[in-house]
């Protein structure tokens, strides 16, 4: 499979890779970040007893 026909989860993957790759951190370090990063993005998702928050609402602008 050819990465422009890959879904877009893979291609962040790869771009992600890549990207700390280059800057040649410690994998504990890179593992302890993407750590952090999950974190933050599963506070992003809906709660199935909270309605879920516009980006405005997380101090986002709308539509972004």
């Amino acid at each position: 499979m050819s990465l422009e026909n890959a879904p877009d989860e893979v291609k962040l993957a790869v771009d992600l890779i890549m990207l700390l790759e280059n800057h040649a951190l410690p994998a504990e370090t890179v593992l302890k970040a993407l750590e952090m990063v999950r974190k933050d993005f599963e506070a992003k998702l809906p709660s199935p007893l909270t309605p879920a928050l516009s980006p405005k609402g997380r101090g986002g602008k709308a539509g972004q």
